[in-house]
C-alpha cells in the first residue's frame, strides 16, 4: 500500500509529468538535430572529402592466411582508426549543432525577457518582476533622499 501511495504522490505532484515532457521534447530535439546533421551539415563536407569511406581505412597488424583451397586459416588483425575517425567527426558535428541551436533559442529567450524591447512580447512575470525591481528602486532612491 505504501507503493502505491508513494507512486501516486510521484505522478500527481507533476515529476512525472515534467519526465515525460523533457523526453519527448528530447525525442523531437533530436530529430531536429539528426536532420540539421545528415541534411544540412554534413552534404558540404562530403564534397570536400570527395567520396572518402573513413570507416575502410585500417592499419593491418597481421593479414588474413588463407589455405591453398581458398578456406581462411587466420583473420586478419587491424586497427580501424577510419571508424574512430569517423564517430569522432559525427560527435563534433553534433556537438557543433546542439551548440548553434541553444544558442539561438538562448538568444530568442534572452530577448524575450528583456523588458525594454518591445519587438517581442515579454512574459507576464518577467513584466511583473521588472516593474517591482524599478518600484523598489524608486522607493530606495526616496530613501535615501529623505536621509539627507
Amino acid at each position: 500500500m505504501k507503493f502505491l501511495r508513494e507512486f501516486k504522490e510521484f505522478a500527481v505532484k507533476g515529476n512525472m509529468m515534467d519526465m515525460a515532457i523533457g523526453i519527448i521534447i528530447g525525442a523531437s530535439f533530436n530529430k531536429v538535430i539528426d536532420v540539421l546533421v545528415k541534411k544540412v551539415f554534413l552534404p558540404p563536407l562530403s564534397l570536400l572529402t570527395d567520396g572518402l569511406n573513413f570507416q575502410d581505412k585500417r592499419y593491418i597488424l597481421r593479414d588474413e592466411i588463407v589455405d591453398t583451397d581458398g578456406v581462411i586459416t587466420s583473420q586478419e588483425v587491424a586497427i580501424y582508426y577510419g571508424e574512430l575517425f569517423e564517430v569522432m567527426l559525427d560527435f563534433l558535428i553534433v556537438g557543433l549543432t546542439v551548440f548553434i541551436v541553444v544558442k539561438a533559442m538562448n538568444r530568442l529567450r534572452d530577448k524575450s525577457h528583456d523588458t525594454k524591447n518591445k519587438t517581442v512580447k515579454t512574459p507576464k512575470d518577467i513584466e511583473l518582476l521588472a516593474k517591482l525591481s524599478d518600484l523598489m528602486e524608486e522607493q530606495n532612491a526616496l530613501l535615501k533622499a529623505s536621509k539627507k
